[in-house]
């Protein structure tokens, strides 16, 4: 919870349960520590994806519910954008990738120009990671960063030598940088229509992958940077 930019309390969890275990007490107890009520928000903020099938609808389905039971707005981020902001406002080109299984993942490239809104850069993908990670062609200062990035960082230090790995603790979406991000943005003029808002998963679910009769062209696309 952000009070303007200033984090006021904060909650994380990196245990592997279910998203839906502790999302709703989680809010209750942030509320309560924070000594306020959900009627006081004045925005509402969710990552929209990529990223978890599951914990991306509950996620954006829970927002979604408070948005409308508040009649207050809502801002939907895209997950990669946010780690990015991880980083800070002197990273130069930052590559955040997203583990999507099956030696893939969803990738996206920002650079940080000052502020705490990284600038997107290339358009967000799900692709093959060798082929994505050999298709760089850049020089100078590189960081890498996310549960992709920290999988696969024998392929990208192998590829990439003069690249940069960053370390865990920079690899994990933080709400407060989610919040400061869309504060900003916010300020701004950045809208996400409440009734509209939904996840962006960037490829079929494994249901709708069985009964598609052959992969889908997000599947297949393997884009450079």
């Amino acid at each position: 919870m952000l009070e303007d930019l200033t984090t006021r309390a904060e909650f994380f969890l990196n245990t592997g349960d279910n998203h839906s275990q502790h999302l709703l007490p989680a809010i209750k107890r942030i509320y309560s520590l924070a000594g306020a009520a959900i009627p006081d928000t004045d925005l509402f903020v969710c990552t929209e994806g990529p990223g978890s099938f599951t914990g991306l609808r509950i996620g954006v389905g829970t927002v979604k519910g408070l948005a409308l039971a508040t009649d207050k707005p809502v801002l939907g981020l895209s997950t990669l954008e946010v780690l990015a902001a991880n980083m800070g406002p002197d990273s130069g080109r930052i590559y955040p990738l997203l583990d999507a299984k099956r030696g893939q993942v969803y990738a996206g490239a920002y650079r940080m120009k000052g502020g705490i809104v990284p600038e997107q850069i290339a358009e967000e993908l799900l692709a093959d990671v060798t082929s994505w990670i050999s298709s760089i062609k850049e020089e100078g200062k590189i960081v890498f960063l996310g549960s992709g990035a920290l999988k696969y960082a024998d392929v990208i230090k192998a590829a990439r030598p003069d690249s940069f790995v960053a370390a865990a603790h920079f690899s994990y979406i933080r709400a407060s940088v989610a919040g400061c991000l869309a504060v900003t943005k916010f300020l701004d003029g950045c809208r996400t229509d409440v009734l509209s808002f939904a996840p962006r998963y960037l490829r079929l679910s494994e249901a709708e992958r069985k009964l598609s009769p052959g992969d889908t062209p997000e599947d297949k696309k393997v884009d450079k940077p």
